[in-house]
Formats: structure tokens, C-alpha cells, sequence
């Protein structure tokens, strides 16, 4: 008989890797796959993200340990393809599957990424010229570090760039490291470094080798033990988010000190870079907050905020990073005011054939957990709105199928029409068009112990509208004249006086108070509900936002007028 190609194997393989079939049978196909040579970059990723998700999902402590060591081959492979000049290498560049050990790739990062790759890595990330097209970006801010480049760069329409920074940098110092040194030294506030920085595009290039922050290799030590999967994975019927959300029993949830902090939040950071991405929360993480929370099943979820200079004015900021066995399988945000939080998980590719409905819940159980969020929104985008790949995965119906509804009249009524059509026909599947106007709008999920329909018209962005109208309309569209003016109103509607507050407390105040100055009758209120605004504010700076949370959450009379200021658009 011939011997079946790798591709054959994989595809068997690909079938084999839920849980259901024989266990003898998937050993003794991954020990014929192990002892392949992979001729193609393609086969070889495939391999790689096969054995990433048995590793996530393992069916027994021998397949783990299969998995493990064969994962562990991967540096060794690439270096073999590498060395027979595969014609796909670049695939191992794609941003769905980047970060294999032995690997490199390029990225575009900000000035704090790139900041901490250098710190982290520093022999294996450099800058990579290949394609460079902002020299004239480069011409402009050089200068400032280069004496005399000016003239240089300001007579020829080309200059040699990387001549000027070799002949200035010390000897066996890479540019990179030069160049932050430069970035860090000048005179002005890292903000505007970061600005600076940010507009010449640099690229970075970053060699993986077998690094134990690879993907091939990242991992961590389950607090509680591996969770085996003898049995078939929990899919969407199985699920019910008004159960989950029902249920009071406390997950459990601890808070890590912060050497432990800081190590997780330095793996975050490198599974989001190897994936080309960036979050403010990964970038800017408090590692003195971080609380990790034992979902079940082999999930952890650990949950952490930003300090107060890194705030918004009056959104708690959370993100959330998840492990499944110790593997990183997706991160999240949650963007909470009062109980409702914008709520967006994204599970990396690899996962998306796990326990994804469940996992989803589990996140918002700890969201309402931690945060006291109870009302959950998710953005178009999420949806497929603007987004191909969320479109055509079907994602709006995943989340109609939890509970999920559209705000939108229009949209409601939609969605129920195609619901009919679901039930009559058997087979039935949405079209482009229908998914493109289902995902334009963004869908609630509420408990039954929730006023229905309170959130319907709010957005954020309202908020934001009112107070640049009354900028315009009041103050000739002078942010510093506003907030002067919103701050003073408030301290004297409040009877307040924050000069005897800490720096960061009075920043927090004078943030929200041009919101606040919106809220009509404002010097009425009772003094409790006076004393609680103040102490609010204050807590906006605390040692974490858990605490405005639970002020902002028990202030009823705050809440009505928030939610009036930013469901409407119209001018205050």
C-alpha cells in the first residue's frame, strides 16, 4: 500500500483531536506524524497548532506528555526547512500562526512595546530596515540626536541613515538600542517621547529562537492540576448564560502578589507581541492588581487593571488573559460603568474548535464576579461589522444564540424574521447581506433581574459628544478653559475642595467633572448623595478601580443621569 502523505495524516489527525475516538489510535498516529519530515512550511504549521490544541484539550497524562515532547522537536524542524530552502517559510510570518519557536518575524510595535521587547530580549530583537519608507519622518527627528545631520539631511533628498547611526553609536551596540537610549534621554514627557517615536514606524525584528515565551514553549503551572478530557467537549447547547450568570456560587479568586503579577503580565505581553498585537491594558498592566480566578475544566482567568495615569475618565478599565492546561488560549477586555460592561473576548485561532461557548461564559461570570457587571454589551466589530473573519465565522449568531439581542428595533425585528426562517427550513443559512446588516449593531445581553431596555440607547461616545458641544458652545472650543470652568462648578455644587487631595485623585476629578458639570441640578442633591460623588471620585484613582466600581454601582441617582446624558444626541 503507499505510504499516506503527511497531509493525509494531518487530516486525520484533525479529526481525531476532539475527544471521542481511540486514544491507542491518536498515540499511534502522533508517533508516526513525529517521526515525519515536514517538507512544507503549511504541513509543518498545521502539525504545530494540532499538537498546540491536544496540549490545551489533553486526553490522558500520555498524550499530554506526547504532545509536550514532540512540541518541543519545533525549533529543530523549522532550522531543517530553513536549511532546505523552503519556498513558504514566510507563512511561519503570518500573524494567525507566528511565534513557533525558532522563528522570527517583523512587527510594527508603539515606543512602549518596543521598549519593553529591547529590555526583555535584547540580543534578539533589532531594527529591520527591509522597505523602510519614512526616511523623510527620520530626517525630521534625527537631528535632535545627530549634531550637524541637519545639513546632511535638509540638502540631499536621500541621506545614509544607517551610515550616521553606525558611526554614532558605540561599538557593539545594536541600533535599537541606541536609538531608545536617545528616545529616553530627551527632555520632555514620556508621552510625547512615545509620540515621537510612534511616527517614524519603525520596525522591529524579533528572532524567537526556543525561547519559553514562544508559543510552542509558553506555558504555566495550573494552580489546581490538569483537567484530562475523557469526554466529548462542552459545545453551545450545553451552555446556558442565564444559568451561569444565575448562579451566586463564588468562583474561586485570588490575588497574586506582584512579583508574581509582574510575571504574568511579562507572558501577556509576549503572547499578544508574538501575535503582532497590542492592548493598553497588556502595554500598561498594574501588576499590583492582577487576581486570578479559577473557572473549572483547566481555565484560568486572570483579571488585572492599569494604574491611574493610565485611566479613563469614566470607564474601569479591565483586561483578562486565559489559560486552558496552562496553555494561553485568548485575552479579553471588559470596559464596565455602573453594571454594564462592553464585554469582547477573542479565543486565538488554534482554540476556536475548543470549548469556546462555555469558556465565554466562565469569562462573564467572572466579570460579574469581580466587577459587579450584570449587563453585557458587545461592539459590531465583535459581530463581523468591519470585520471579515468575524463575519464570515458566523459570530452574530453565536451570540444571539447565548441570549444576546439586538438594541436596534429594526435589527430585533430582523433577526426574528431570520429565526423563523431557521425553524421552518431546515438547512437554512444566513446570507452575506443578512449577516453584514445583523452585525451593524450592538447586542445586549441582560438577566431576567434587569430592567429590560434601560441601556437600549446608550453609547459611550454620547457621553464624549455632550461635553465637545458645550466645549464649542460655551467655551470657544477651549479644552483648558472648560475644564476650568467644569471643575470650579463642581467643586461648588459638591461643596469640595480637592487642593487637599493626591496628585492623581485631583487628576481623576478634574477628568470627569466636565461630564459631571453636564448633570442639571447638581447643587440639589442631598449631601449624602454629595458625600458619595466625592468619595467616587477619589476612588477613581485608588489602588485599583474594584472600589469605584462599587461606589459607582450603589450611586442610583449618578446612574439616572448618565444614562439619560449619553442616550440621546442631542445638545445639553
Amino acid at each position: 500500500m503507499p505510504t499516506p502523505s503527511n497531509e493525509r495524516l494531518l487530516d486525520e489527525l484533525e479529526r481525531l483531536k476532539r475527544p471521542g475516538g481511540s486514544r491507542a489510535r491518536l498515540r499511534g498516529l502522533l508517533a508516526r506524524l513525529g517521526r515525519r519530515e515536514f517538507t512544507t512550511a503549511g504541513s509543518l504549521i498545521r502539525f504545530h497548532e494540532l499538537l498546540l490544541f491536544l496540549r490545551a484539550y489533553p486526553r490522558s497524562p500520555a498524550l499530554l506528555a506526547q504532545s509536550e515532547k514532540l512540541l518541543g522537536t519545533f525549533r529543530r524542524r523549522v532550522e531543517r526547512l530553513r536549511a532546505a530552502g523552503a519556498e513558504d517559510l514566510a507563512e511561519l510570518e503570518r500573524p494567525e500562526v507566528s511565534g513557533v519557536a525558532g522563528t522570527s518575524f517583523p512587527a510594527l510595535f508603539s515606543y512602549h512595546v518596543v521598549r519593553w521587547l529591547a529590555a526583555r530580549f535584547p540580543s534578539r530583537v533589532r531594527l529591520d530596515w527591509e522597505g523602510y519608507e519614512e526616511a523623510g519622518q527620520l530626517a525630521a527627528v534625527l537631528p535632535r540626536f545627530l549634531p550637524f545631520l541637519e545639513e546632511n539631511a535638509y540638502v540631499e533628498s536621500y541621506f545614509p541613515f544607517r551610515e550616521w547611526l553606525r558611526a554614532a553609536r558605540a561599538r557593539k551596540q545594536n541600533e535599537l538600542a541606541w536609538l531608545l537610549r536617545r528616545f529616553e534621554r530627551l527632555d520632555v514627557a514620556e508621552e510625547d517621547a512615545a509620540a515621537l517615536f510612534d511616527l517614524l514606524r519603525l520596525w522591529v525584528r524579533w528572532e524567537l529562537d526556543d525561547s519559553p515565551l514562544t508559543r510552542t514553549r509558553l506555558r504555566r503551572r495550573p494552580s489546581r492540576g490538569l483537567f484530562y478530557h475523557d469526554a466529548p467537549l462542552l459545545t453551545r447547547r450545553d451552555v446556558s448564560l442565564a444559568a451561569e450568570l444565575a448562579d451566586e456560587t463564588p468562583l474561586p479568586v485570588e490575588k497574586l502578589a506582584r512579583a508574581a503579577g509582574e510575571r504574568l503580565l511579562d507572558a501577556g505581553r509576549a503572547t499578544m507581541a508574538m501575535r503582532y498585537r497590542e492592548l493598553h491594558g497588556f502595554t500598561h498592566g498594574d501588576p499590583s492588581s492582577v487576581l486570578r480566578a479559577e473557572a473549572g475544566r483547566g481555565l484560568e482567568i486572570f483579571l488585572w487593571g492599569v494604574p491611574p495615569g493610565r485611566r479613563l475618565p469614566t470607564l474601569a478599565y479591565h483586561v483578562a488573559l486565559l489559560f486552558k492546561n496552562g496553555v494561553p488560549c485568548g485575552y479579553a477586555e471588559a470596559l464596565t460603568l455602573f453594571e454594564r460592561a462592553e464585554a469582547g473576548l477573542n479565543l486565538f485561532y488554534t482554540f476556536r474548535d475548543g470549548e469556546s461557548a462555555w469558556v465565554y461564559a466562565r469569562l462573564l461570570r467572572v466579570f460579574r464576579q469581580a466587577l459587579g457587571a450584570r449587563v453585557f454589551s458587545v461592539d459590531p466589530y465583535q459581530l463581523g461589522h468591519l470585520n471579515e473573519e468575524g463575519l464570515r465565522s458566523g459570530a452574530f449568531w453565536f451570540y444571539r444564540k447565548l441570549g444576546f439581542r439586538p438594541v436596534s428595533p429594526r435589527l430585533l425585528r430582523m433577526v426574528e424574521a431570520e429565526e423563523r426562517k431557521l425553524a421552518a427550513r431546515p438547512g437554512h443559512r444566513s446570507s452575506e447581506r443578512v449577516l453584514r446588516e445583523l452585525s451593524s449593531g450592538h447586542v445586549l445581553f441582560e438577566p431576567p433581574s434587569a430592567a429590560r431596555g434601560e441601556w437600549d440607547r446608550f453609547h459611550v461616545r454620547n457621553l464624549g459628544l455632550a461635553v465637545a458641544r458645550r466645549m464649542g458652545a460655551r467655551h470657544g472650543g477651549d479644552d483648558r478653559r472648560m475644564r476650568r470652568a467644569a471643575t470650579a462648578s463642581v467643586s461648588r455644587a459638591l461643596g469640595l475642595d480637592a487642593s487637599r487631595w493626591r496628585e492623581d485623585e485631583r487628576r481623576a476629578f478634574e477628568r470627569l467633572a466636565p461630564l459631571l458639570a453636564l448633570v442639571p441640578g447638581l447643587p440639589r442633591w442631598t449631601d449624602a448623595e454629595k458625600q458619595d460623588l466625592a468619595r467616587l471620585l477619589r476612588a477613581k484613582a485608588g489602588r485599583d478601580e474594584l472600589d469605584y466600581l462599587r461606589r459607582l454601582q450603589s450611586h442610583a441617582r449618578l446612574r439616572r443621569e448618565i444614562i439619560r446624558l449619553g442616550s440621546t444626541s442631542s445638545s445639553q
